[in-house]
């Protein structure tokens, strides 16, 4: 390894200092191409030196070029030339006694230097979990850097963390996780992008896991972080990849990155395109207790969307040790859901007394604007000491109509035909400031703001067709607008030592909301601070074993569709609401979990256990067989789980990576009268098994097992679903076949039914099995990536 650092040490030296002035006199030119022995491909990057015969020191030099080539010139008199290359045994080449103008190496074959890759491989050949004081660290290693994968990839080979057929991350089973990059909300990571598909493994350095995060991080939410580091390096010249995907269901896309650096810029572009179909078949049944009624429904609902994306952005280097990035999205999606639901209602007796059939003609468009303005300082006396300022702009917007129809196909009529317009439009403002500063090898300072304003306008009109004239139904029409500003400061300090670290910190977050509900004037304000401390520490027992606890305060504060009145008459016997007096919920989360390393197997055990006030629960209300959900506040929920995760490979062909989750909770609370006080559990599993094929192909199988569970109303079944894949690299590594297959047994079902003492609602959901051939090629010095089209929830 010492040699492997003297040529880093060198080619760094080499690369600032090469370009000084030398007299044109007497200079020599010295060029050839490095190839690798055996295969004779061409070697990009090796360090091509001169140095003085007498004293060994560097005199100039330079690297080779994606074809292996290199040029350099000196004026030096007495000199040797070595070329050499990381993994590879090194070549001298001695000043000729005769020589003129240039010196033409020709072929120059380096061989593998055996030894040194034993150690290369040793250290870096497996993806890796080490704690650090508040965070478990994923190290992508040449397992995965090496694959072509992109970063969802990556993510779904991190412990605790699972990506799903539609590229929704969770952590430990549960979803509404952040995502960072570098530390920061970015415009690559945000719900509303296209562009994490993008960052390929070879990109990324390493993942951090937060699941219970400190006080430097926004309080909101309990799920936890995922942070994701890029690596320093740089490629200079012009990188880029085009991507071609198609699936069935029809899921087809193209798309183009591109990336050119420069000493001082860093130019960065991807337009993408495509269409999706994304079909869910439904099925329904409200009893009406009381009266014995039934009403039936089923059918398949479409989410069709003709999709457009454009990123375009810069890094710009003011000097070393000051960056600044402007970067920017625009979006766009052309919704068409053309949907058909039949019904059917049964009386008392069980007769059938009436069917018929409900199609939707729905059409939106859905234009997203994003930027993202950073500036990075580093400063001189500490490679952590820095300044970090960012700015994250993001608006959407739905123009929407729709059209339902009711058509009688038997028994009692029911004919009808209504309309629907939304108009929405959402702006969020996100302003950070943070400042690190170490005052020793040992403790180190964290401080910031955030400024986080949210401000939203939903016109939504119900009208009904009544004598040949379209009537508005006042009792669905409204005009919602959300108003959300979010202040947060915070302070952390943390000593870390060779064996033992603590960090402490809290943050203060002030919350002003105002709600109003146009239609009725109905307004809900709520103006609240809070103080979230956090504690992390740990403890390294051996370079093997490592310990880990935390406690942090978090909230989760109401969403606009949680506060909305909002009512989504698609099915008008199946109604979703929103309760504008709805307050955050409080969660204190306290975790214990523990790393081993066994030779060829991490394992990590965790014990954690969270107590949250005034939970919010989807409550049910039934009349006229119409069953209407809506959230409410209902008490206390005490929950305590284990989670094992565990990665093995036993030969280096094969790997294992299996996470296991269980937790069991207690439920306290009321609701009108009525006591919901239960206790539960449930629990999840995953097993990725990985296999390299011949021909350079890999296999990936991912088995996932989610038990039931109980709400405060419902019971929710349990699925148990395959996902599998292939991958291929051709074309010398620079492209990439795959193809995957997405709930290959299309055994990944939804149920929940709920069974109260006047009505019974039972309801079924499946999306089917869904496949996916991808080819990608990687030019210049780019790699072969994914490009994959995120879709916003609404």
């Amino acid at each position: 390894m010492k040699q492997v650092f003297i040529y880093l040490i060198l080619t760094v030296g080499l690369l600032t200092h090469g370009g000084a002035i030398y007299s044109q006199a007497g200079t020599i030119t010295i060029k050839g191409k490095v190839i690798e022995q055996g295969s004779e491909q061409p070697i990009e990057f090796a360090t091509v030196l001169i140095a003085d015969n007498t004293s060994k020191k560097p005199i100039s030099g330079t690297t080779t070029l994606e074809d292996g080539s290199f040029e350099l010139k000196t004026d030096a008199s007495d000199f040797y030339i070595e070329v050499s290359f990381i993994g590879f045994q090194p070549r001298n080449f001695g000043q000729p006694v005769s020589r003129g103008n240039t010196i033409d190496l020709g072929i120059v074959v380096l061989s593998e230097d055996t030894q040194q890759l034993e150690e290369v491989i040793v250290q870096g050949e497996i993806s890796r979990t080490e704690f650090k004081l508040d965070k478990r660290v994923f190290n992508v290693g040449k397992d995965l850097s090496s694959t072509g994968a992109s970063a969802l990839e990556v993510l779904n080979n991190v412990p605790s963390v699972n990506v799903n057929i539609e590229g929704d991350i969770s952590l430990r089973g549960s979803q509404g996780v952040q995502i960072l990059i570098n530390g920061k909300p970015s415009v690559i990571a945000s719900e509303q992008g296209n562009t994490l598909g993008t960052i390929t493994a070879d990109m990324i350095d390493r993942v951090e896991v937060i699941t219970n995060p400190s006080a430097k991080y926004d309080a909101e939410g309990t799920s936890g972080i995922i942070n994701i580091i890029i690596k320093k390096e740089e490629k200079k010249g012009l990188n880029g990849s085009i991507s071609v995907n198609t699936g069935a269901p029809d899921n087809h896309s193209v798309g183009v990155s591109l990336n050119k650096r420069t000493e001082k810029f860093n130019l960065f572009s991807q337009i993408g395109g495509g269409f999706r179909e994304l079909p869910n078949d439904l099925e329904s049944r409200n009893i009406d207790l009381v009266n014995n009624t039934t009403i039936l429904s089923s059918g398949t609902e479409y989410r069709n969307e003709n999709f457009y994306n454009f990123v375009l952005g810069s890094d710009y280097y003011i000097s070393p040790k000051d960056v600044l990035t402007l970067s920017g999205n625009f979006a766009l999606e052309l919704e068409d859901q053309p949907s058909t639901t039949t019904f059917a209602a049964i009386d008392e007796n069980g007769n059938t007394t009436s069917q018929w059939e409900r199609t939707e003609v729905t059409e939106a468009n859905n234009p997203k604007f994003q930027y993202e303005l950073q500036y990075k300082k580093d400063f001189e006396n500490g490679e952590d000491h820095a300044l970090l300022f960012s700015a994250l702009g993001n608006f959407f917007g739905k123009d929407q109509s729709s059209e339902f129809e009711d058509r009688t196909i038997s028994g009692e009529e029911n004919d009808a035909t209504q309309t629907t317009r939304t108009d929405f439009k959402e702006s969020v403002f996100t302003f950070k400031l943070d400042y690190t500063r170490p005052f020793s090898k040992k403790w180190t300072l964290e401080s910031g703001a955030q400024y986080v304003l949210n401000d939203v306008s939903n016109d939504y009109e119900v009208n009904n067709l009544v004598g040949g004239i379209f009537v508005n139904d006042p009792g669905l029409t409204n005009i919602f607008e959300f108003n959300q500003k979010v202040l947060g400061l915070y302070s952390t300090t943390a000593y870390e030592g060779k064996k033992w670290g603590i960090k402490a910190g809290v943050r203060l977050e002030q919350t002003d909301l105002s709600t109003l509900l146009s239609n009725t004037n109905q307004e809900n304000n709520q103006n609240y601070t809070n103080l979230f401390p956090s504690v992390h520490t740990s403890y390294k027992i051996t370079e093997k074993v490592s310990l880990q606890a935390g406690y942090s305060k978090r909230i989760y504060r109401p969403r606009l569709w949680d506060l909305n009145p909002f009512f989504n008459i698609r099915n008008n016997f199946s109604i979703r609401q929103g309760n504008p007096e709805l307050l955050p919920e409080y969660t204190d989360s306290y975790e214990v979990t523990s790393i081993f390393i066994l030779g060829k197997a991490a394992l990590n055990f965790g014990l954690y256990h969270r107590y949250t006030e005034d939970v919010i629960e989807r409550v049910s209300t039934f009349e006229n067989n119409v069953n209407t959900v809506r959230p409410e506040n209902i008490g206390t929920n005490n929950a305590t789980g284990i989670e094992f995760n565990a990665k093995y490979s036993p030969a280096n062909w094969l790997t294992f990576n299996g996470d296991f989750n269980y937790s069991t909770f207690t439920r306290d609370g009321s609701f009108n009268d009525q006591v919901f006080d239960f206790s539960g559990n449930q629990w999840s599993s995953k097993l990725m098994t990985k296999v390299k094929l011949p021909a350079d192909i890999d296999l990936e199988t991912t088995g996932n097992y989610r038990s039931g569970f109980q709400t405060v109303q419902s019971e929710i079944s349990d699925q148990l679903f395959l996902d599998i894949g292939l991958r291929k690299k051709i074309m010398k590594g620079k492209a990439v076949l795959s193809l995957s297959v997405r709930d290959l047994f299309a055994s990944r079902v939804r149920e929940s039914e709920i069974n109260q003492q006047d009505f019974y609602v039972y309801n079924r959901r499946q999306r089917g099995t869904f496949a996916a051939l991808g080819f990608s090629y990687g030019f210049g010095k780019g790699e072969a990536m994914e490009f994959s089209g995120q879709r916003r929830r609404f």
